[in-house]
């Protein structure tokens, strides 16, 4: 039986410096047949999607984000068992969350330039193209919590309402292309959620995090932020239906 809601897998990944140790070759034959097991595990489980962000200032091993959802927790679990199989999987650098998206409908009016809908490849996706990133637009990853004693305080002391006034002016200034929540299905110590939030220019991006500090609601949240560009959203929107 499906879940109430659809699973998305939350995954820092990158590769490790011994990938480029290896010969043309080796690598070629272990991407391919890591795409070959992806996708199956992509069709048998039918993943609904597949979306990549590479951070403009890689952290570490930990060079890109992606959000890949399943309708139950199945998938979830076959993707990521599947991600880090040998060959391929000895190479990389894997940080897996499970969570469930929050509801859109609060921030729907938000958006005051909605990003245009990502046509997918019209390609068999097991054949590889040359990958880059999406230069059309801007992404502020988040990932954030309320510091501890935060939520037992009132919205007027938080100035909640205060922020989120301050936030909906800055979208319409900015042209806010897209605002999406996910809830970690097993909080971490340092973040509970995590935001994706889309802006057509580091300009716009910029205000966005200035806004998110400002007093007093900046003081309550604790955020890890991080900028990146989409990365390669046509392929990766072959991947599924």
């Amino acid at each position: 039986m499906p879940d109430r809601d659809p699973v998305v897998v939350l995954f820092k990944g990158g590769r490790l410096p011994s990938w480029h140790q290896l010969s043309d070759g080796e690598r070629t034959e272990f991407e391919e047949t890591h795409v070959k097991l992806m996708l199956s595990v992509a069709r048998e489980h039918d993943m609904t999607r597949l979306e990549g962000f590479r951070l403009i200032g890689p952290q570490g091993d930990w060079q890109r984000f992606w959000l890949i959802e399943f309708p139950a927790l199945e998938g979830a679990e076959a993707w990521i068992q599947a991600e880090m199989a040998p060959p391929y999987g000895l190479y990389g650098h894997y940080e897996y969350q499970l969570s469930r998206p929050l509801e859109r409908e609060p921030y729907v009016t938000w958006v005051t330039q909605p990003a245009p809908p990502v046509v997918p490849r019209d390609a068999d996706p097991h054949i590889i193209p040359k990958l880059d990133i999406d230069r059309s637009s801007i992404v502020v990853l988040m990932f954030t919590r309320y510091r501890p004693g935060a939520e037992a305080l009132t919205s007027e002391q938080r100035g909640d309402q205060q922020h989120v006034d301050l936030m909906k002016g800055i979208a319409r200034e900015h042209g806010l292309m897209r605002l999406e929540g996910f809830q970690l299905q097993s909080p971490q110590a340092d973040w509970h959620r995590a935001w994706v939030i889309e802006l057509p220019t580091l300009e716009a991006a910029e205000a966005w995090v200035v806004g998110e500090e400002a007093l007093p609601h900046g003081m309550y949240a604790q955020r890890s932020v991080h900028i990146a560009r989409k990365w390669a959203p046509e392929y990766c929107a072959s991947w599924s239906p």
